[in-house]
């Protein structure tokens, strides 16, 4: 059982933080686990041929690669603490790094490596459960976007008939009212389809 228990501990830090070759394995297993609810956020998010796309926790890239491949978009970029998912991203999409239109970053939500007001839209997907700081990480996340942005905040809240109470809370009574503090507005919680046997929701905002 403690071998187990262990074992259990090495896979949830790798979801946090996919490293090495079961990370490699991780980021890849993460790109076929969310594919629902990654085209879903695509569809609400609305690209456009003028927008720069920020993805936090971009993971393998995927969902840049179904960007990329369906709209014309002036440039996505792709930031992930994982230096092993970078690597799988920058892979899955080499066509489009060499011609200018998608690049990839590793580094930490809490302190963004861009200038202000760098994008018009910003999007996660089943990461935000690892952010640390909340309150920084969304004062960050608004000082990158341009006026008349949106953001996108894609995670599950339940699993089969069950709701998450711990999940509910932490969107209602912190990521919400945050994001009001900071700035964002029109701010509203909007279900989405089930992935797997996991109830899907989406944080929608605008600046």
């Amino acid at each position: 059982m403690d071998l187990f228990k262990r074992f259990k501990n090495v896979i949830d830090k790798q979801y946090s933080k996919p490293k090495g070759i079961v990370g490699l394995y991780i980021g890849e297993k993460m790109v076929q686990q969310h594919q629902p609810e990654t085209s879903w956020t695509i569809n609400l998010l609305s690209p456009q041929q003028d927008d720069t796309i920020l993805e936090i926790g971009c993971g393998a890239g995927y969902a840049i690669k179904q960007i990329i491949g369906e709209y014309n978009v002036k440039q996505l970029v792709g930031l992930d603490i994982s230096k092993t998912v970078i690597q799988s991203a920058r892979f899955r999409n080499r066509k489009h790094i060499s011609n200018g239109k998608v690049k990839f970053l590793q580094g930490d939500v809490k302190k963004l490596p861009f200038q202000d007001q760098s994008f018009s839209k910003i999007f996660s997907i089943q990461s935000i459960y690892f952010w640390e700081e909340l309150p920084n990480t969304f004062a960050e996340i608004y000082r990158v976007i341009k006026p008349d942005g949106a953001i996108i905040i894609t995670l599950s809240d339940g699993e089969n008939d069950n709701k998450w109470e711990g999940i509910t809370t932490m969107i209602e009574h912190q990521v919400m009212p945050i994001m009001e503090q900071y700035g964002f507005k029109n701010i509203e919680k909007i279900k989405g389809p089930d992935s797997r046997h996991f109830q899907t929701v989406a944080i929608k905002a605008e600046v």
